[in-house]
């Protein structure tokens, strides 16, 4: 078992232990009262030869007597104290689980920070390679809709994290993606409605980008997505106009996984902790367990924090931490989440 519920654990047996004990001596005591009142109803019968017996006898219950007030002295003061230890130890299990709950959330969400950091430098550099460029300035040339999505293929081959790149002009419309094959609903979708796109149009220059929250992409065959997206711009310079936009698709799911499944537990603990990663809404994105992905919603504690823990009202350790950022990446303000069950 581990230290904090161990020592937690120790303080029930010797409350156990002195409650049994406690109770040997008070029946002790009652059969010795119980003999001194024999011995003095003997002693009377005796007349004056059982005088120096019922002495004896008197003693024996005066003591009796007394050790039957010190008992419940005893039994009173330890009942006060070791409750009282009971809850300082059953704090300090609290404090000490949900501290490290909450560092390993934080770890959580530090890793995705840094995973999620390089997507935001992979859109801005592959938004000026001269293929995508030319693919928009050459809008009614075949030849380099084709060229662009063999270089983005070549990409993808490099870059297993992503589901596809793709190129889509002004209005929205992908006129080049990475992996045509795969995905053939791509080319042609047009994505003027959708946030990443939108986001990117608006970016100042070639230095910003935009990142939408985690969703499904159905072109992507219903996949889960996290979508990083810039300006292309014209001459692919950071101040050039912008001719269109770069959407490049996170593969979520199996990335996130990996993450929530690698949470430092032991065996045991693994069997009744939920390790989570939610959006700024609340809403689940990524789940040890599989369950309420994208579906349901955790509200932490009071204003949530930075960082913190605390025990929900189904008695469970709730540990967790905010999203810090990475380098340029400031992050969504998503959140790392462990709930766990308490041992019983």
């Amino acid at each position: 078992m581990a230290e904090p519920e161990r020592i937690v654990d120790l303080l029930r047996v010797v409350s156990d232990i002195a409650t049994d004990k406690i109770s040997t001596i008070k029946q002790v005591t009652a059969a010795s009262r119980i003999l001194a009142l024999n011995a003095l109803v003997e002693a009377n019968r005796a007349g004056a030869a059982g005088r120096g017996f019922a002495v004896v006898a008197n003693e024996v219950k005066s003591i009796s007597v007394r050790i039957s007030r010190i008992t419940q002295e005893l039994e009173a003061e330890l009942s006060t104290n070791i409750e009282e230890l009971s809850r300082l130890g059953e704090a300090m299990v609290m404090h000490v689980r949900g501290a490290r709950l909450g560092d390993l959330a934080l770890n959580m969400i530090e890793i995705i920070d840094r995973n999620l950091y390089e997507r935001s430098c992979d859109v801005r550099w592959w938004a000026t390679d001269s293929a995508v460029v030319n693919c928009l300035v050459r809008r009614d040339d075949p030849a380099a809709a084709r060229f662009a999505c063999k270089r983005l293929g070549v990409i993808l081959n490099s870059y297993t994290v992503y589901l596809d790149l793709w190129v889509a002009d002004a209005q929205g419309v992908v006129v080049a993606c990475g992996r045509p094959d795969r995905y053939p609903r791509a080319i042609g979708t047009n994505a003027s409605g959708s946030q990443w796109f939108r986001d990117a149009m608006a970016t100042r220059d070639g230095t910003a980008f935009a990142v939408a929250d985690i969703s499904v992409n159905e072109a992507l065959d219903g996949a889960m997505v996290a979508t990083y997206s810039t300006a292309i711009r014209e001459g692919g310079e950071v101040g050039g106009r912008p001719l269109g936009a770069l959407g490049i698709f996170f593969d979520w799911e199996p990335q996130s996984n990996a993450v929530v499944d690698r949470v430092r537990l032991t065996p045991e603990e693994r069997q009744r902790t939920r390790s989570l990663l939610i959006d700024s809404q609340g809403r689940v994105i990524a789940a040890s367990d599989r369950q309420g992905v994208l579906r349901e919603t955790i509200r932490l504690a009071g204003d949530g924090g930075a960082m913190g823990n605390y025990v929900d009202d189904r008695g469970r350790i709730v540990g967790y931490a905010r999203t810090p950022g990475y380098e340029t990446y400031r992050g969504l303000g998503w959140y790392g989440v462990i709930v766990q069950d308490r041992l019983r």
